[in-house]
């Protein structure tokens, strides 16, 4: 059955609610990445009484896509979309892990529920299912500048209505439909199957010495591995991965732990240049300076004109797209991150590299003069 494409038949006239428009806490969330993202208050109330007077049409969801004909009279019909970020491969394998290390979170979705322990858990191996600020890219052919105009935040209210009803209609925005993620669960629940060859005690005996006594949590010592083994570096990087775990910071996909090898070692990024900013990136903060290259948001509307008011102050002509403001007098660009630190990039030969470590504006703009 192929579940990635779900078409849900225009909602009609509903009578108001009273209190919040969606009754289920992940549909409040959905409404609140929404609204906290608008640029103005009135498209929002004309999206409610839109959303309560019937006037979207049916409304299709795909991966990383809603889209839905509103009524927008006198004005027409209008065409509007609002599209949402896919999970990687990485993110759904770290996912499904969550779900299936509990049978009650499984069950809770089967019901039609979205735990928050789930999505908890799910955000602590850094999987983000409900959408933040600036998530939702809505979309419309109407003449409206602002966003999300009337139509776009019609769509997204009645949207909250069916994750009430279904929570696996985010999962499908996110990426993967309901019969995919219940036979990936399937096979992750299902018995070991025995493997013939070495039993990892022997293969692990080869590698390592003896065990040092378990150590206190959050306390690590260094372990001397043996020389020679092509294995070892496999063990120390697993290690490092461990000591993410342990320490509580968010576990790495591949793309972001190749980086972080390539941000210590010339030959890898000798072999592989497409890392080399990357490598940079994360040279200077890690993975939340990688996250920063690499994934644009939307800051607040407070910190958005807090930090436009200290550069103007400072003189200088400021362009600013989503979390990034460019001096381009300077060859400068300064973005914010969602760990609400500045880093700091420099144009070489059209394109911008992440130039040193974060810190806050006034600090960069002194130290790149």
């Amino acid at each position: 059955m192929n579940d990635l494409v779900r078409g849900f038949p225009a909602f009609g006239v509903v009578k108001r609610r009273v209190g919040r428009f969606a009754r289920s806490w992940w549909g409040q969330a959905w409404i609140k990445a929404m609204e906290d993202s608008a640029l103005a208050l009135e498209p929002l109330k004309r999206g409610r009484r839109f959303a309560y007077a019937g006037r979207v049409g049916t409304i299709t969801v795909s991966p990383g896509r809603l889209s839905a004909t509103v009524d927008g009279s006198p004005d027409g019909l209008f065409h509007t979309r609002v599209t949402l970020a896919r999970l990687s491969d990485a993110d759904w394998e770290r996912f499904l892990d969550r779900v299936a290390a509990r049978a009650s979170h499984l069950a809770a979705l089967l019901d039609k529920d979205m735990p928050q322990d789930l999505v908890s858990a799910a955000e602590d191996a850094g999987v983000e299912l409900l959408p933040g600020i600036g998530d939702l890219e809505p979309e419309c052919d109407c003449p409206g500048w602002e966003l999300p105009c009337e139509h776009a935040a019609a769509l997204c209210y009645q949207v909250s209505w069916l994750l009430d009803a279904d929570p696996f209609v985010l999962l499908l925005l996110r990426g993967r439909g309901e019969r995919e993620l219940l036979d990936a669960l399937n096979l992750r629940n299902a018995p070991p199957v025995e493997r013939r060859g070495v039993s990892g005690a022997v293969a692990y005996a080869r590698v390592l010495p003896p065990l040092p006594e378990p150590l206190e949590a959050g306390v690590f010592a260094p372990v001397e591995l043996p020389p020679g083994p092509e294995v070892a570096p496999l063990v120390v990087n697993a290690a490092e991965q461990a000591r993410r775990l342990l320490t509580g910071e968010p576990a790495l996909d591949l793309r972001q732990d190749t980086v972080r090898l390539a941000a210590s070692d010339a030959a890898l990024r000798a072999r592989y240049p497409e890392l080399d900013r990357a490598a940079a990136a994360w040279s200077h903060g890690g993975l939340m300076a990688l996250k920063t290259l690499e994934s644009p948001w939307t800051p607040s509307k407070q910190a958005h004109a807090r930090a436009t008011a200290v550069l103007e102050a400072d003189g200088h002509l400021v362009a600013v797209e989503r979390n990034r403001f460019t001096l381009p007098d300077r060859g400068l660009q300064l973005r914010l991150g969602r760990d609400e630190r500045w880093y700091p990039y420099l144009d070489q030969h059209g394109e911008w590299w992440p130039a040193g470590p974060p810190a806050d504006l006034p600090t960069l703009l002194a130290t790149h003069t």
